[in-house]
C-alpha cells in the first residue's frame, strides 16, 4: 500500500484520537481508527494499528484493550483525572482573582485534559455568570513580573488603584508610584496579595495584587534581603487577619471545645491547645491585632473570651463599645 504525504503523523493522530474520543465508557476499534486516518488522508492496515497502539503503551500511554470479537481500546490512567479536573475547575471557577474570560479560557484548556465525554461532564458545572470577577486581564502579566523580581531579589515600582464611591477607579496618592521590596505571594480569602518589605517603615506591607496597575521590576537590589530569606508566608499569613496589618504580639485565648475545629482551621494543626476545662480549651498565638482580628473574634460570640495580654483586652472592649453605641 503507496504511503500517503501524512504517514509519519500516523502515530500522533492515533494518540490524539484515544485521548480526545476515549475513556472508561468509551472506546475505539481498530477499523474505526483506519477509518478516522482515512479521513486524514492516512492508509493504514490492521497489523500496523496493534504495532502503534504497543508503541504508544510503551511510550508511557495507559491504553486499554477491551477484549470481544472486535477489540476496542481506550485510555485508562491519565496525568489528570476526572475528579482531580472537577476539583481544578471548582478552583478556577470560584476565585475572584481570576476574570470571566480567563476562567472559561483555562477551563477550556482543562477539558483538553481528558475525552470528550467527560469534558461535558466539567463545563456543565461550570456557573460564572453573576460571580464576582475581577476585571484587569493585565494581572496575570503583573503575577509574573512579581514572581521574576523575588526570584531576582529586584525592587519593583507600581501605582496602586483603589475605588470611588461613583464606581470608578482612582489611583491613590494621585497616581505616585510605590516602590517596594518583595517579598513574597500569597492568596488569602480568595484574593492574592503581594508581601512586600518596606524598608522606611521596616516592616512587610500587603496589597492586592489585583490592585497594582504598572508593574515595574526596577534595576536596583532588594533592600532587607536577609528578612525575605528568612520569610515565612505561612506562618505571616495565620498572624494577619484578611491580611491586615497590625502590632504583633502574643495573645492567650480561651474557647469553647465546640470551636476546635475552627482554630486548627485558623491556626493549623500544630496550634498548642491545652485543657481548661471539661468544656473550654486555651491557646496562645501570635497574632496582628487588627480591627478584622476583632471582627473574627466578635464573629464567635461568646464562645471566645481574650486572656491576655490586657492591651488586647481592653482595645476589644472598646471597639465593641463603639459597635454598641453606634446602633443606640
Amino acid at each position: 500500500m503507496p504511503k500517503s504525504i501524512n504517514q509519519k503523523a500516523k502515530l500522533l493522530y492515533i494518540q490524539k484520537f484515544l485521548l480526545e474520543e476515549t475513556d472508561e465508557n468509551h472506546s475505539l476499534t481498530v477499523n474505526q481508527i483506519i477509518t478516522k486516518l482515512a479521513g486524514y488522508g492516512i492508509n493504514a492496515e490492521r497489523k500496523s494499528i496493534y504495532d502503534d497502539i504497543e508503541t504508544l503503551r510503551n511510550f508511557g500511554l495507559d491504553v486499554i484493550c477491551t477484549r470481544s470479537r472486535s477489540n476496542s481500546y481506550f485510555v485508562g490512567e491519565r496525568s489528570f483525572q476526572l475528579p482531580e479536573l472537577k476539583l481544578l475547575v471548582d478552583a478556577v471557577e470560584a476565585s475572584k482573582f481570576i476574570t470571566g474570560k480567563k476562567t472559561m479560557e483555562l477551563i477550556k484548556k482543562l477539558e483538553g485534559c481528558t475525552s470528550k465525554y467527560q469534558a461535558g461532564s466539567l463545563h456543565r458545572q461550570v456557573i460564572v455568570k453573576d460571580r464576582i470577577k475581577n476585571m484587569h486581564e493585565s494581572i496575570y502579566y503583573n503575577v509574573d513580573k512579581l514572581h521574576q523580581a523575588i526570584a531576582d531579589k529586584k525592587q519593583i515600582s507600581f501605582k496602586y488603584m483603589e475605588w470611588t464611591i461613583d464606581k470608578d477607579e482612582k489611583f491613590r496618592k494621585n497616581g505616585i508610584k510605590y516602590v517596594e521590596n518583595p517579598c513574597s505571594l500569597c492568596w488569602d480569602n480568595d484574593n492574592y496579595y503581594l508581601i512586600s518589605y518596606n524598608s522606611k517603615h521596616k516592616k512587610n506591607l500587603h496589597y492586592r495584587v489585583d490592585r497594582m496597575a504598572e508593574v515595574t521590576i526596577l534595576d536596583m537590589a532588594c533592600e532587607g534581603c536577609e528578612e525575605s530569606e528568612s520569610f515565612d508566608v505561612v506562618s505571616h499569613a495565620q498572624k494577619h487577619f484578611g491580611m491586615y496589618g497590625g502590632e504583633e504580639t502574643n495573645v492567650e485565648m480561651q474557647f469553647d471545645k465546640s470551636l476546635t475545629g475552627v482554630v486548627i482551621d485558623r491556626f493549623g494543626k500544630d496550634v498548642a491547645i491545652k485543657k481548661a476545662d471539661d468544656n473550654n480549651f486555651i491557646i496562645c498565638v501570635d497574632v496582628a491585632v487588627s480591627p478584622v482580628f476583632f471582627g473574627w473574634l466578635m464573629s464567635l460570640g461568646t464562645k471566645v473570651k481574650v486572656l491576655g495580654p490586657s492591651w488586647v483586652k481592653r482595645e476589644l472592649g472598646k471597639n465593641c463599645k463603639k459597635i454598641l453605641n453606634y446602633y443606640k
